[in-house]
């Protein structure tokens, strides 16, 4: 069984979450909030998010607000697509942009706000999904199904949701690491370099994690294709 919707170069067909901005983008367009910041005559849509990040580090709640609107949709349909489902996907939204109020002055480059705030993100995905795959083992939590209204567009083929609902069924063997940079890399889009910053390791370990987890699904779906 192939698997040509797992190719970094295609488009994606998963489901697109409102307001989400793509990586490295920096969206002019009218967001909800757009307003004048402390009387500064700037509305939001037109303040970039290194200007955004230096007034929240003086003290500014609207800055925080307003990198909150800007990018919380983009988490969170990061979240949802390396787990596979929308559980508890707000907490992980809400802890991340907490962690990253609470660190701000770490950030070395202001305007990369954007990637910094998914690394965070995915950071609280990784120890999530351990402590599940933990507890499951140990026989104290439940395993928790793929929800595919929830990841695929509803436009998708049949033979694309169907490869995708075994695609995740079978993530679910693998490592959390080999999980993650699998998913960031064929089903969220992400070049290899953003993957390795993402889940902060080397371009090389991103690349043999992908290998390996490629290798596995690509052989899974093979022997259940042939029977």
């Amino acid at each position: 069984m192939a698997l040509p919707i797992f190719s970094p170069d295609t488009p994606p067909t998963l489901r697109l979450i409102k307001s989400a901005t793509p990586s490295g983008s920096q969206s002019t367009a009218e967001r909800p909030g757009d307003a004048d910041t402390k009387g500064k005559g700037l509305r939001q849509a037109e303040v970039t998010d290194a200007e955004l990040v230096g007034r929240l580090r003086q003290g500014e709640p609207e800055a925080f607000e307003a990198l909150y609107r800007r990018h919380a949709g983009r988490v969170l349909a990061l979240t949802i697509r390396i787990q596979g489902h929308g559980l508890d996907v707000e907490d992980i939204v809400h802890d991340a942009f907490l962690k990253a109020q609470d660190k701000i002055e770490s950030l070395r480059d202001p305007t990369a706000f954007g990637s910094w705030i998914c690394t965070i993100a995915v950071s609280l995905l990784r120890s999530r999904l351990r402590r599940k795959r933990m507890l499951s083992v140990l026989g104290f939590a439940g395993h928790e199904e793929f929800d595919i209204e929830a990841v695929v567009s509803s436009d998708a083929s049949p033979e694309t949701r169907s490869q995708l609902s075994h695609a995740y069924l079978l993530l679910n063997q693998l490592p959390v690491e080999e999980r993650i940079c699998w998913t960031l890399r064929h089903v969220d889009g992400h070049k290899l370099q953003e993957v390795a910053q993402m889940t902060q390791c080397s371009l090389a370990t991103v690349k043999r994690r992908i290998s390996h987890a490629q290798t596995y699904l690509h052989e899974q779906l093979t022997i259940g294709g042939n029977q």
